[in-house]
């Protein structure tokens, strides 16, 4: 799990009303930037970010920062969910 998650967003968004269902389904607590109110978010998102769409998630849990353009659950679930050791014992 994310140390913390920091989303960026915009009204009348539809990719980023589904990654915020997709993030509170798997209980993970981010910080909600409305960038078309927020003059500081949309300059973090396109400045520091290196993104210019919503959704934009960016996952401190690191040294570097990992950020997802969009809403790719595939990626998402890479990062979210990371796979289990290679000490995990498996049924056959």
């Amino acid at each position: 799990m994310p140390a913390k998650a920091v989303l960026f967003t915009q009204p009348g968004c539809l990719s980023c009303e589904l990654m915020k269902f997709f993030l509170e389904a798997k209980e993970i607590v981010f910080e909600e930037r409305d960038i078309s109110t927020d003059f500081e978010a949309r300059r973090a998102m396109t400045e520091q970010h290196g993104s210019r769409e919503t959704p934009t998630l960016v996952i401190f849990s690191g040294e570097v920062p990992e950020v997802v353009i969009g809403f790719d659950p595939v990626r998402l679930d890479q990062l979210l969910d990371p796979a289990p050791s290679s000490d995990s014992v498996t049924e056959p």
